[in-house]
């Protein structure tokens, strides 16, 4: 009886495949194509429908048709920057120039309450598979990952990735820049890889492993290999480089085969620290003197300019400074008057070098806009440009810092040492953040910054989409409320793909986003969202949207204490507020305590969706969840040899030392006049004398890493 069943089944799901195949033609020809509707991944396999004989003459070929898109198809370009809030771009109302932006925004239509998770690895996750971060295991960074299903950092293959859904229908895709989506214990090159990119549906990747990189010196990969193209070429940035590769690839695809549509997911590093643009952008910025009157004089600046550009309502309010208010939980930040002569002067070096950095990501990203331009492939383009994948960071402390793993690690170095970076900010001599007063002026005009998920200065980005001849409405304005998850779907309709219900014999998901594409239509200009409900939740601050309505905890303690700060009871020492979205654009007016019915009902809702999403158990630890173990290559091992060069060996496949006690044992042939070796980080050089070990044989060089 089960035998009966599953040949039935077999045979329901080859006459759906083949009925839903459109092949184009002479069918078993070499130039024979078939459209798939995408829900069954990869199709069955086409029957031969030749002859054959023992003598090749007498017999007939032939061939498979080749899958591809539907006619028309457009080509995908999908941009996102890093760490940049919604006060950052000039599109959207700050002072650093972003003319890429204006480009998209120009030929089409910019979003005003469009949303991020208010972390990297969670919202990449999110835009990638169309489905809720904890839903596919990124309920926060790798780096902090832990044993349950909406923390482990796995993609599982119940959530086929936008590139493997668009690959198998015919697309060729590509990832350039940012990869924070491989589980942290598996970025060596033993493997396993079908958590890297080209595991996940994407044929081509050229870009970084983990949640940063040096853009000097970058932890680069090819598809798996690491690729080191800085060596002889001094002057190398990986902003620049990337961009180059990216239009390298596009040209050679175009000449390969010039019908093929792409899928390009671009991801630069910028603007997450560390910020290291090249000297004529530090120099082009600096000369045009946007932060000499201070971070609140910035707010208002980016304020006034939001209004006038109508990317804030008339009636939105500026939320205030921190300054010890409970609203903040007591957090408080320093005010440009009270600052000596000295500071002014470092945090405005800070500023312009973050400034610099964002607009020359921003002019790198043109090159690859035009680049499609050039192609000729410009009119039949969806191009969607989101600015930044969650708020602006406050992890540079509120003196910011020439070595960001110093501010990460709750080092804060006087601004008298700082200043002896002064010029060498932003060059291949540092690796630096800014003070949190910028950042909160660049996420403007919300309150909080990178990491709360509460508010929208975590949480809402800019973004800008053009797709000449379907989007009419040439420079307009859309408010309805979306999130990452539905860039997805949007995708989907536009190329006129299926979401799939199964993938490699895996059943799938349901994609949770909901499409945007009603928004290209001018008649919807005004319509109502068609996302109705978001839940929200990083490390313990959580908030629930519905229907204009907004309820959120407040932030126990300040991002930028890092996790070192003081946190109540996860699940029941938060103090929660409401707001009124419609009437309340910046979440200024908290009426909890007018509302408590109302803020009890919305409580309720978030309970129900996190229970639906996977987001329990709720944890507001940060050390813990760093220091939890994982799966590594190195449990039970506590010998390790290594010898000559190696290069790219991750911390989960080397020896684990921290906190605890350890001895390094080397065996070294120091050349005369000494060996020269490098602190990556704190870039630091530091040398060992000839005395020391001049007998051994063996010649040994380190970079700590």
């Amino acid at each position: 009886m089960k035998t009966a069943v599953l040949t039935l089944m077999a045979m329901i799901f080859t006459f759906v495949s083949a009925f839903a195949q459109q092949t184009t033609g002479v069918p078993g020809s070499p130039s024979a194509t078939t459209t798939i509707d995408g829900k069954y991944l990869p199709p069955q396999p086409a029957p031969f429908d030749g002859t054959m004989s023992m003598d090749a003459k007498d017999s007939k070929p032939y061939w498979p048709p080749t899958v591809v898109p539907r006619k028309g198809a457009p080509n995908i370009l999908l941009i996102m920057t890093d760490d940049q809030g919604y006060g950052v771009s000039g599109t959207f109302g700050g002072v650093i120039p972003t003319p890429s932006m204006d480009r998209i925004a120009k030929a089409g239509l910019r979003y005003t309450q469009f949303h991020s998770t208010a972390l990297c690895s969670p919202t990449r996750a999110a835009l990638i598979t169309g489905r809720n971060h904890h839903s596919v295991g990124f309920g926060v960074i790798t780096e902090m990952s832990t044993g349950y299903p909406g923390y482990d950092s796995v993609i599982g293959p119940e959530s086929a990735t936008i590139g493997t859904i668009l690959k198998q229908n015919g697309y060729a895709t590509s990832w350039f820049g940012k990869n924070h989506n491989t589980p942290s214990y598996q970025l060596s090159l033993a493997g396993p890889f079908n958590q890297w990119p080209n595991g996940m549906g994407f044929d081509y990747f050229y870009g970084f492993m983990g949640g940063e990189t040096d853009q000097w010196t970058p932890f680069l990969f090819r598809d798996q290999t690491q690729v080191f193209p800085w060596v002889g070429h001094p002057g190398y940035n990986l902003t620049t480089d990337m961009a180059d590769e990216a239009i390298k690839y596009m040209k050679d695809l175009n000449d390969a085969a010039p019908d093929k549509p792409f899928f390009l997911y671009y991801v630069p590093g910028g603007s997450h620290a560390p910020h290291q643009p090249t000297p004529e952008w530090i120099k082009k910025i600096s000369d045009m003197h946007l932060f000499d009157q201070g971070w609140e004089k910035l707010r208002e600046t980016i304020f006034a300019n939001q209004k006038q550009l109508g990317v804030i309502p008339a009636n939105a309010q500026l939320t205030p400074w921190p300054d010890g208010q409970a609203e903040f939980g007591g957090a408080k930040l320093q005010k440009w008057d009270t600052l000596t002569a000295d500071e002014k002067r470092l945090f405005i070096r800070q500023a312009d070098v973050f400034a610099a950095y964002t607009a020359y990501t921003d002019h790198e990203i043109g090159r690859v806009i035009q680049a499609v331009e050039d192609l000729g492939k410009l009119d039949n383009t969806l191009m969607i440009y989101i600015s930044g994948d969650n708020g602006t960071s406050a992890e540079g402390s509120i003196l910011g810092t020439p070595n960001e793993m110093a501010a990460i690690q709750g080092v804060n170095i006087p601004v008298t040492e700082q200043l002896k970076f002064y010029d060498a900010w932003g060059s291949d001599q540092t690796t630096p953040h800014m003070a949190v007063g910028w950042t909160w002026a660049f996420d403007t005009p919300f309150k909080w910054t990178k990491q709360v998920a509460s508010h929208f200065g975590g949480t809402r980005q800019g973004m800008a989409i053009s797709w000449p001849g379907h989007i009419k409405d040439i420079g307009g304005i859309r408010t309805q409320f979306h999130h990452m998850i539905d860039i997805v779907p949007t995708i989907l309709e536009a190329t006129g793909v299926q979401a799939s219900v199964m993938v490699d014999g895996v059943a799938q998901k349901p994609i949770e986003g909901v499409s945007m594409a009603y928004t290209f239509d001018n008649a919807n200009a005004n319509a109502p969202s068609t996302r109705s409900t978001q839940y929200f939740e990083m490390v313990g601050n959580r908030a629930i949207y519905n229907n204009g309505w907004l309820a959120a905890t407040t932030p126990p303690s300040p991002p930028w204490d890092l996790g070192f700060g003081k946190f109540p009871d996860v699940v029941n020492g938060y103090t929660w507020e409401l707001y009124n979205l419609a009437e309340d654009y910046s979440e200024n007016n908290d009426l909890a305590a007018k509302m408590q019915d109302k803020l009890r009902d919305m409580q309720q809702l978030f309970l129900v969706e996190a229970t639906k999403y996977n987001v329990f158990p709720l944890d507001n630890s940060f050390t813990a969840r760093a220091a939890t173990p994982r799966p590594s290559a190195t449990a039970g091992r506590t010998v390790f040899t290594y010898s000559g060069e190696s290069s790219g060996l991750p911390y989960s496949s080397a020896p684990d030392i921290a906190g605890k006690s350890y001895s390094i044992t080397a065996e070294v042939d120091i050349p005369q006049g000494g060996c020269r070796g490098h602190d990556q980080y704190a870039r630091r050089p530091w040398r060992w004398p000839r005395s020391l070990h001049a007998q051994r044989q063996a010649h040994f060089c380190l970079q700590l890493l």
